[in-house]
């Protein structure tokens, strides 16, 4: 062999070894072409208590701006009016009911060894995972107590929250904050509210019964590993997702951040409650101190994926589980009737923002009704691997949002929970909020407020209603 072939032999092989040293490289450039994915989940906001839904008294700007630049649904509902089954439909695509999850688990119920989302059903955690992603969940799980119930065996590689329905935002002795709790009785006995001397701790009777044992056997964790926190919690939750985004910003990623804000106990920061010292009534400033930390959060995350260069590409959806529990938290559902736990409007249609710069129109307002179990099916299609229209219940809402397809992406949207349920069809809606109760009849494209029940005028669409509604909920 001579001199010349050698030195050809030798540029092909050190091409060769070049692409193959390369090869790595070139198919992660490929699924760099996936957008990110982030999920941000408030708890208990109501439908009236963001900026772009109408508020005034309480700032939201960094939410506001997802609005503005993305999609905010008009008419976004979830699939139960409670905290983990919502949580449940949200996480697989499909109405809860269907793989028998009534149970909205609270106290010791979360350690309940037979209660939690079943490991038979396909996460989306797990789904994504198929296309390459590296998912994290950080906040609240609530989706089974029990380590069997982990969101390791759901398909998320990260978790960093706790797994009960709730934790308190500092533990006692509360410093730095002003905390309102539930009590049966008074200090001392009576009813009303009791305020300390330094007015940093406020009890109420007006719930009737006991801020709930939310810390008891719930510790925050790192994996599976109990960590001392000591940071506000809504303030660690969002250190803990920037630290999440600054890891994997190099690979595709579906990000959960299930805050527990703005649900009880009621903890305002100081710096927030010094915010709003205007607001006469301590109930209310406190809540406004959660909800503008909440939305500072949403603005830290949204800022580092822009100082990455990642926002353009990352799909963006901010939603609450399900209505605001008013009288609890003053998290108002105007003009909505109803809140938490029901079935009018109030306990279902909630906040729902929509955003993804590089693909999705930009300041758009949607007004035909979408449910939480579609981001399942649009979160596949925008990971490149659609799901199968017979196992889900949502729908892919891409071809809607980018005017593909035009009409409602539901016929009907329907609701079931322990004897009570609900179903829209166009703009007809029955619904029955406790067992024992009658159907309702409700225009809403006239009454939106459910005020005047049509059931005694409309019998044979009550009961057409009613017999699609039996039909769909055991198919």
């Amino acid at each position: 062999m001579n001199y010349q072939s050698i030195k050809i032999n030798l540029i092909l092989t050190y091409a060769l070894l070049s692409w193959l040293i390369l090869l790595p490289t070139l198919t992660y450039a490929q699924t760099t072409k996936l957008p990110n994915i982030l999920l941000l989940l408030a708890d208990d906001l109501g439908y009236a208590e963001l900026g772009c839904q109408g508020n005034t008294d309480i700032p939201t700007p960094h939410i506001d701006s997802l609005a503005a630049n993305g999609i905010r649904f008009t008419q976004g509902y979830v699939c139960n009016s409670y905290c983990s089954p919502s949580r449940a439909g949200l996480l697989t695509g499909r109405y809860p009911h269907r793989f028998g999850y009534e149970s909205n688990l609270v106290g010791y119920q979360n350690d309940d060894p037979n209660l939690g989302l079943p490991l038979e059903e396909e996460s989306l955690a797990e789904y994504l995972l198929e296309s390459g992603y590296v998912s994290g969940i950080i906040g609240k799980w609530h989706q089974g107590g029990r380590f069997k119930y982990h969101p390791y065996r759901q398909g998320f590689d990260e978790f960093f929250g706790f797994l009960h329905e709730g934790h308190y935002f500092v533990p006692p002795p509360h410093e730095g904050v002003t905390t309102m709790l539930r009590r049966k009785v008074l200090p001392g006995g009576g009813e009303g509210r009791w305020i300390s001397a330094d007015r940093k701790m406020i009890y109420s009777t007006h719930m009737g019964h006991n801020e709930p044992d939310y810390d008891a056997n719930n510790p925050i964790l790192r994996g599976s590993h109990p960590v001392l926190e000591t940071a506000y919690l809504t303030d660690a939750l969002t250190r803990e997702a920037v630290d999440f985004i600054d890891r994997h910003q190099d690979k595709p990623f579906f990000l959960y951040v299930a805050y527990n804000a703005v649900h009880s106990p009621l903890q305002g920061a100081d710096a927030y409650m010094n915010r709003f010292a205007d607001i006469p009534d301590i109930h209310r400033r406190i809540f406004a101190a959660m909800l503008a930390n909440l939305d500072d959060s949403v603005g830290e995350i949204v800022d580092k994926l822009r100082k990455e260069g990642l926002e353009e590409n990352t799909l963006i959806v901010f939603l609450s589980d399900n209505g605001g529990p008013t009288k609890e938290l003053t998290s108002s559902n105007l003009p909505l009737r109803g809140g938490k736990g029901g079935y009018y409007e109030g306990g279902i249609r909630i906040p729902f923002i929509m955003q993804w710069k590089k693909q999705l129109p930009r300041g758009e307002v949607y007004q035909n009704p979408i449910i939480s179990l579609d981001l399942f099916p649009t979160f596949a299609a925008a990971a490149n691997r659609p799901t199968s229209s017979d196992r889900m219940d949502g729908v892919n809402l891409l071809p809607f949002l980018e005017n593909q397809i035009s009409g409602n992406p539901h016929p009907f949207l329907f609701w079931s929970f322990k004897g009570k349920m609900a179903l829209r069809k166009v703009d007809w809606k029955i619904v029955r909020n406790s067992p024992q109760g009658s159907l309702e009849l409700y225009d809403l494209s006239k009454d939106l407020q459910e005020q005047n029940d049509l059931a005694e005028k409309h019998p044979e669409i009550v009961q057409e209603l009613f017999s699609t509604w039996k039909q769909i909920k055991n198919p």
